[in-house]
């Protein structure tokens, strides 16, 4: 672990393996922190921020660390990539492209940093008004397994950039990637104190984040269960908190939309990452005169996705996280066959040769599929695609709508009034027309109703880790004269 600058062991020694879940092997042991530990990096990042100058760091000086972290991501890009896909499964490409977006969300907001983000007012008295923007203080920071740097980068990039210190924690099952980052932060000159990394468990470490009361802030993204929890448990020390949370996102795909491309968004949309993404849009909602036809050339396209170890280039699909989450997805596709829904491909795990040793589960589509179904309503998070039929305009926005999610949402038609309108209607943060899951650093990341509070990434993600003050210049020093000084 990294506390103050510098690298322990956890307080009680004690240690984790570290498995690769495409091979079921051992692949790093790491430490395991606890209470002590948090309150070591706690007091640390309170230090930093309180003590040792970093909110007083010049914009400048910030924006040349984050771009030198970013400089050596760079650097160390073919090795975090294949950290990436050995310790969360996915494929090597992928790995790649997330490795691209750290980069680019570090010099993003090495970039933004030194903008004017202040405002003045005018006002009756002869008072200047005006508003300043100005670190939280410490920051808890909490990310999940699925994508571990980059997540890592959505948070540490305006937290740092804004001037505040941290007290970071990565899944206790994928921490490998946040350890190489760390590094990273070491190498570039970080002053001690200001970002600290703290592995362990949620129930352990990620609640004592939440609950120090050294912490000013804590930001999370993961299942919506723990981000319920982590409001309840911040409301006693009044934190702000920030949270990114779970989805059963609908894509919708009309008549007179392009054949070919919404077939393959819709491949891309439940399948990257085999379907552990919050935003994944895993309820395919199509118009009933295509809705045969979409089906078997959907069901097709899945039968040939090329599912195995991510390390091979060849392979489209990897290895879900865990054999813990594996059972949770399988236990997901019995509940929908005894539900009624009908499995029109997939719906078991891939085993024989390479597959016996690892977490694969081929990609599953149901149909027949009615709302009141859990396949339907609950988060899957796994390579499960529920496929749902409509008949109108407003049948497809209600069922969209249908649920207490609202990350995110995808609308598929050629008639540019009808996506716009459709794509209005959505409860959702995040939508896109003829297109799904591409992620812009510059734009807003966050959802509606139990899909979170807060967003991150572009303006919107720098103000997170900020305070508004309000300052009041008197222009006219003179006495007020209300009082009889006789």
């Amino acid at each position: 672990m990294f506390i103050e600058g510098v690298w322990v062991e956890a307080a009680e020694s004690k240690l984790r393996e570290i498995y690769n879940p495409a091979t079921g092997k051992v692949i790093a042991f790491v430490a395991e922190g606890g209470v002590e530990d948090v309150h070591k990096a706690a007091a640390a990042a309170r230090k930093a921020f309180d003590e040792s100058g970093w909110p007083e760091t010049s914009p400048l000086e910030r924006a040349r660390l984050l771009h030198a972290i970013a400089d050596r991501i760079e650097l160390a890009a073919e090795e975090l990539a294949i950290l990436e896909t050995m310790n969360v499964g996915k494929p090597l490409r992928e790995s790649h492209h997330d490795v691209s977006e750290a980069v680019q969300c570090f010099r993003y907001y090495a970039g933004l940093v030194n903008k004017p983000f202040g405002q003045t007012y005018p006002v009756a008295d002869p008072m200047v008004a005006m508003v300043v923007r100005e670190p939280i203080g410490v920051c808890g920071q909490i990310v999940p397994w699925n994508y571990p740097l980059v997540m890592a980068a959505w948070k540490l990039a305006p937290c740092l950039a804004a001037g505040n210190t941290t007290v970071f924690k990565p899944s206790e099952i994928t921490p490998l990637t946040a350890i190489r980052l760390f590094e990273i932060l070491q190498e570039v000159g970080l002053p001690p104190g200001v970002a600290n990394l703290v592995l362990g468990t949620g129930a352990v470490v990620g609640r004592e984040i939440v609950v120090s009361p050294l912490v000013d802030k804590v930001a999370f993204t993961g299942g919506t269960a723990t981000g319920s929890s982590i409001m309840e448990a911040a409301s006693k020390t009044i934190k702000k908190v920030s949270l990114e949370l779970g989805g059963k996102s609908p894509n919708i795909v009309f008549a007179d939309a392009d054949f070919e491309t919404a077939v393959e968004y819709a491949m891309f949309g439940i399948f990257a990452n085999q379907g552990q993404v919050c935003s994944a849009g895993s309820r395919l909602l199509l118009e009933d005169s295509i809705h045969d036809r979409f089906v078997e050339a959907l069901v097709e396209r899945c039968q040939k996705i090329r599912v195995g170890n991510g390390m091979n280039e060849r392979n489209e699909m990897g290895s879900l996280v865990s054999p813990a989450h594996m059972q949770k997805v399988l236990d997901y596709i019995e509940i929908g066959k005894r539900e009624g829904a009908r499995l029109a491909t997939g719906g078991h795990r891939l085993t024989g040769g390479d597959y016996d040793q690892g977490c694969f589960v081929a990609p599953t589509i149901f149909i027949d599929v009615t709302p009141d179904m859990r396949i339907v309503k609950e988060e899957i998070f796994g390579p499960v695609l529920v496929v749902q039929r409509f008949k109108t305009e407003e049948e497809a926005i209600r069922l969209a709508n249908d649920t207490v999610f609202g990350l995110a949402g995808g609308v598929f038609t050629q008639d540019g009034a009808k996506g716009l309108r459709v794509v209005k209607k959505l409860r959702a943060g995040i939508t896109w027309i003829n297109s799904y899951h591409p992620t812009y650093i510059e734009a807003p990341w966050g959802g509606y109703k139990r899909s979170g509070i807060g967003r991150e990434l572009g303006t919107f993600g720098l103000d997170a880790y900020t305070e508004i003050k309000q300052i009041n210049v008197n222009l006219h020093v003179a006495p007020l004269g209300l009082y009889n000084n006789d």
